[in-house]
């Protein structure tokens, strides 16, 4: 009886919450789009190294938070750091939200390739968020009104976009275009010809065009040198010190396979 006991629990994969122990099937991921990649790269790997069924779902930043605090998730990931409200919801539920830093990634701004503009300031940007400034002619591009793409306000990186260039306190201005996802940024900027949006570095591809941010471009090398000046941190949040396999997941940007992973995606290692 003990040997076939100690068989089905071998049948296990452990996949702790709150680095308990409680015998489970399935590592479940939720939050940010930002991560999704890296999130559903490493899902696919895991799974075909361990043979431990990893889910990932991409519902934003916000919902992965709140996922965590009510224990749907096994790992939140996030484009931003948790708010101090979700902090303290998540303690009154007896949850430790633990951050991980997965990656390092890149804000980049983003215009139609038939653009001519190449280089904004931090200023600039704020001020065609706000609406202060509202023709592509006032900051050196053509006479035609600027389409303001941003994204949900469930988005982390909405919020990391907010806190790095518009400025806390700042209201983007009413008429912006909200989309749901970097994916859907970049087809609205790359089919509008005089809108500007915002991605994450591993997100940009030839279908738009990315612009220097002070004078600095969005590349590996300036995201991971501090040069450029609109980069953040991704994150891995698990419910306490993770354990397990849930900790073998977590750590793997420290393993080569998970920085090659990292790198092909356009994200930066740390």
């Amino acid at each position: 009886m003990r040997r076939k006991l100690v068989l089905l629990l071998a049948l296990f994969s452990f996949a702790p919450g709150a680095g308990s122990a409680a015998p489970v099937k399935t590592i479940v991921l939720d939050g940010s789009t930002t991560v999704g990649p890296i999130a559903k790269s490493f899902a696919t790997y895991f799974t075909r190294k361990y043979g431990v069924r990893v889910s990932v779902s991409e519902s934003g930043s916000g919902n992965g938070a709140k996922s965590l605090i009510n224990g749907s998730c096994s790992i939140a990931t996030l484009s931003r750091p948790m708010k101090s409200a979700e902090l303290a919801a998540a303690r009154t539920k007896g949850v430790n939200p633990v951050a991980n830093i997965v990656a390092m990634d890149g804000l980049a701004v983003v215009l139609h390739p038939g653009n001519p503009v190449r280089n904004l300031t931090k200023a600039q940007i704020s001020s065609i968020y706000s609406g202060r400034i509202t023709n592509w002619k006032q900051v050196g591009g053509p006479n035609s009104n600027i389409v303001v793409i941003q994204r949900e306000s469930n988005s982390g990186t909405a919020e990391s976009f907010k806190d790095l260039v518009v400025g806390k306190g700042v209201q983007i201005k009413g008429s912006a275009e909200t989309q749901s996802s970097n994916g859907s940024v970049k087809n609205r900027v790359s089919s509008t010809l005089t809108a500007i949006g915002y991605l994450g570095l591993g997100f940009v591809d030839r279908s738009v065009k990315a612009v220097s941010v002070n004078g600095v471009m969005p590349d590996v090398k300036t995201v991971r040198s501090g040069t450029y000046p609109v980069a953040r941190p991704l994150y891995f949040y698990t419910n306490g010190q993770p354990a397990g396999v849930i900790k073998q997941f977590v750590d793997l940007p420290k393993t080569e396979a998970g920085k090659g992973m990292i790198s092909e995606l356009g994200f930066v290692n740390r």
